[in-house]
């Protein structure tokens, strides 16, 4: 199969560089603020956007990476052998009466995102969740949307959006596959 590149490396940080000058603008500042992260390209694209905030801002903004695995609706098989656990401190930040910007590489169904406020609110109370985006995709299940995003890509449901990142991946790019 065929990848089809979207992005470069250097696209990539043109967009996240954008969508944190709007989380600074919509916000009215940096007060307040926590990244949270879903793992696993979340994660990086979260760090980037409170390194470049610090950077702008001169402000170090708390990261946190949320495992949203156990909250799937869509994925989940159950092992009746074992007791599922909920993990109520997964975050080493403390989320209550902040303003979480929840961060993902890919939008698509909304399913994740669903997954991850459940998550959320399993481990605190945060007076607003936002949810920053690098790739918007389409194809809506949940009524969900995003606050920011880097890129709107179009796609049909046949093709597979993939998000690399240097810190995981070894290089850097998005790309879509036909498959």
């Amino acid at each position: 199969m065929m990848a089809h590149e979207i992005l470069d490396g250097s696209s990539m940080q043109r967009a996240l560089t954008r969508i944190t000058y709007e989380i600074i603008e919509q916000n009215k500042g940096v007060d307040n603020l926590v990244f949270v992260g879903i793992k696993t390209r979340g994660v990086y694209l979260a760090k980037r956007l409170a390194k470049r905030l610090n950077q702008l801002e001169n402000v170090e903004m708390p990261v946190a990476a949320l495992d949203v695995s156990l909250y799937r609706d869509d994925r989940h098989v159950p092992d009746y052998t074992q007791e599922p656990t909920v993990k109520t401190d997964q975050l080493d930040i403390d989320i209550t009466n902040k303003h979480v910007i929840l961060v993902d590489d890919v939008l698509f169904t909304g399913r994740t995102v669903r997954a991850a406020l459940d998550a959320l609110m399993d481990t605190g109370r945060p007076n607003r969740i936002s949810l920053a985006v690098l790739v918007d995709r389409g194809h809506r299940e949940l009524p969900i949307r995003p606050d920011f995003v880097g890129k709107n890509i179009p796609t049909a449901m046949n093709e597979t959006v993939h998000v690399a990142v240097e810190e995981y991946d070894g290089h850097e790019d998005v790309t879509i596959e036909h498959n």
